[in-house]
């Protein structure tokens, strides 16, 4: 039986050229992976419904409109003066996003919607915001009541009902309004966590380029 003849060697060469062919291809893929863009937004903040036309009364009894929160990111936040519920929990969320937010302060409003704007009259809110403490960027809104329903329901997305006793039952949620007056996103406003949430979802939209105007 014949010997099994010994297989030649590599040369060195060789696999300096198969490095050289791995190294190229390796580059070109990282090349291309940084050449995609990333996204512009989280999936979560993409563009919802467009807030409709409205005009409301502030505490100060102005007049505010969609227009005049134009060029801002807004939260909308529901409540009402005399509630016992879920209000002073979701209130206390709101002012400890105002104290956060004192740093960039002209990019963003807090907006807190009365949902029983037949007792919320301006001054009654007046009184409401100062017992807060809450700053000059943070709005509370009351106006004509079915006004006030047709830009909740319709225009911000969320529920408002009445209890048997004929108090109002409205969203715990956050809502959020980009520059363009658009919605981007909700949270959960009895959720522990939710001013850090809504800090990061803010940032994001913060950093999308500015509409010309």
């Amino acid at each position: 039986m014949s010997e099994a003849r010994p297989r030649p060697a590599i040369s060195p060469w060789v696999w300096v050229a198969a490095f050289l062919v791995a190294a190229a291809v390796l580059a070109v893929a990282y090349k291309n992976l940084r050449s995609v863009s990333p996204p512009s937004t989280s999936a979560h903040l993409e563009r919802i419904a467009e807030v409709p036309p409205f005009e409301l009364r502030d505490q100060n009894n102005n007049s505010i409109t969609r227009d005049s929160l134009k060029g801002k990111v807004w939260v909308a936040h529901f409540l009402f003066t005399r509630c016992k519920g879920p209000c002073p929990l979701t209130t206390s969320r709101m002012q400890e996003l105002d104290t956060k937010l004192k740093k960039v302060r002209d990019d963003i409003q807090l907006v807190s919607f009365t949902v029983d704007p037949e007792y919320d009259t301006p001054s009654v809110l007046k009184e409401y915001a100062a017992l807060l403490g809450a700053s000059a960027g943070w709005t509370f809104l009351t106006g004509q009541p079915n006004s006030v329903q047709d830009l909740i329901v319709k225009g911000l997305l969320q529920p408002i009902a009445k209890e048997p006793d004929g108090t109002p039952a409205h969203s715990t949620r956050l809502v959020i309004v980009d520059r363009d007056g658009w919605l981007r996103g909700f949270q959960d406003g009895i959720d522990p966590e939710v001013v850090q949430k809504l800090m990061v979802d803010l940032g994001e939209i913060l950093r999308e380029p500015t509409p010309s105007r």
